[in-house]
């Protein structure tokens, strides 16, 4: 299901670009370990949230899919 642009400003303002973030739990044969640390580059036109992992992975994190926590949160986030 395609964001409408309201859920998509929202995830922007929730997730922007130099957060850093813990993988707890990630469907994906190519993910990285648990307890991977990462950085938010951004968040796609479909809602996905991109993040470079510290192992060197790009995946995406897909917002009610994947599990994650979010341990440091940028200046520029949006209450």
């Amino acid at each position: 299901m395609i964001p409408t642009t309201q859920q998509l400003n929202k995830l922007k303002d929730k997730y922007p670009a130099g957060s850093v973030v813990k993988l707890l739990a990630m469907d994906d044969l190519q993910a990285p370990p648990a307890g991977t640390i990462g950085i938010v580059t951004g968040v796609d036109d479909i809602g996905d949230i991109l993040v470079d992992w510290e192992t060197g992975s790009h995946l995406k994190l897909i917002y009610g899919q994947d599990k994650w926590e979010v341990i440091k949160w940028t200046a520029s986030k949006k209450n």
